[in-house]
C-alpha cells in the first residue's frame, strides 16, 4: 500500500474516534466511556483487517519418534522410501560409488537398489569386514614368518661362504683332519669331472674337425668334376688367323739378324 494511502486512512480513522469522542462528551461519564471503548475497537478492527498476514515461519523440527496412526505412517514410509532410493541413485552416479541399499517395510515387504548387484556389493563387504577384523592376526604372523626365512636365509649364506673359503684353501685352521680328509676327496671328484668335460669338449672338437679334412677332397673332386671338358672347336687356329707370308733370301736373313722385315 502506498505511504500516501496509508496516512490519509489513519488520518480518516483518528478523526472518526475523535468524532465519536467528542458527540459523547455532554452525556453522563458512562456514555463516554462506551463512546470511547467503542472508537478504540473500531480502530483495532480496522488496522486489524487492513495489516499484512505474518511471514510463515520456517520448516519445524519433527520429532522423530514412531507414528502410532497406521495410514500416517504407511504414506510417510512409502515417501521416505521413494527419496531414500533417489539419493542412493544420486549418489552412485554423482561419486560413482558401488551402492547397494535394502529395506524391509513393517510387513516384511522387500525394497532394493544396487549399482551392479546386491549380492556382490554384500560379498564385498563381507570380505572387508574379514580382512578388517583379520588384519593384526595376519600381520603378526605375517611378521614371524618373515623373521624365520630370514633367519633361515642368513644360516644358508654363512655356511655357503663358509664351503667357499674351504675350496679355495682358506679358513682351515678351525678344520679337523677328517674334514680336511671330506675336503680333499670332493676336490678329487670335482677335478675329475671337470678333466672328464675338457676331454668330451677336445674329443668333440678333434672328430669335428677330422670330419672337416675328410669333406675337402670330395669338395675338390666335384669341382673338378664341374668343369666342362676341353673342345677343340672352341678355339681358333692360328693359321687361320695370320695370313701366310712369304719372305725373300734377304729379308730371312734380316730377321736372323734381329731386323725386322721391310716392306716396299
Amino acid at each position: 500500500m502506498p505511504m500516501d494511502a496509508t496516512l490519509n486512512k489513519q488520518s480518516s480513522e483518528r478523526g472518526i474516534a475523535e468524532l465519536l469522542v467528542t458527540i459523547a462528551v455532554p452525556f453522563s461519564p458512562q456514555t463516554f466511556f462506551f463512546a470511547s471503548a467503542f472508537a478504540f475497537l473500531l480502530l483495532l478492527l480496522r488496522r486489524g483487517a487492513t495489516l499484512e498476514p505474518p511471514a510463515r515461519m520456517g520448516r519445524g523440527k519433527i520429532e522423530i519418534k514412531r507414528i502410532e496412526n497406521t495410514t500416517n505412517r504407511q504414506v510417510t514410509f512409502c515417501k521416505r522410501r521413494n527419496g531414500l532410493l533417489k539419493k542412493a541413485y544420486e549418489l552412485s552416479v554423482l561419486c560413482d560409488a558401488d551402492v547397494a541399499l535394502i529395506v524391509f517395510s513393517s510387513r516384511g515387504r522387500l525394497y532394493e537398489y544396487a549399482t551392479n548387484s546386491v549380492k556382490a556389493t554384500i560379498d564385498r563387504y563381507k570380505k572387508a569386514c574379514n580382512g578388517t577384523t583379520n588384519t593384526g592376526f595376519a600381520s603378526e604372523d605375517n611378521a614371524q614368518y618373515y623373521q624365520q626365512e630370514a633367519s633361515k636365509l642368513r644360516q644358508q649364506i654363512n655356511n655357503l661362504q663358509s664351503t667357499n673359503r674351504s675350496l679355495m684353501g682358506e679358513s682351515l685352521g678351525s678344520m679337523s683332519l677328517r674334514d680336511m680328509k671330506q675336503l680333499e676327496t670332493r676336490l678329487e671328484k670335482g677335478i675329475n669331472k671337470i678333466r672328464n668335460k675338457k676331454n668330451e669338449l677336445l674329443f668333440a672338437e678333434i672328430e669335428y674337425m677330422q670330419k672337416r679334412m675328410s669333406m675337402l677332397p670330395s669338395a675338390r673332386t666335384t669341382e673338378y668334376e664341374i668343369m666342362p671338358p676341353y673342345d677343340s672347336r672352341n678355339f681358333l687356329q692360328v693359321n687361320a688367323v695370320q695370313p701366310t707370308q712369304h719372305y725373300t733370301h734377304q729379308q730371312r736373313t734380316a730377321l736372323q739378324l734381329g731386323y725386322g722385315p721391310t716392306f716396299s
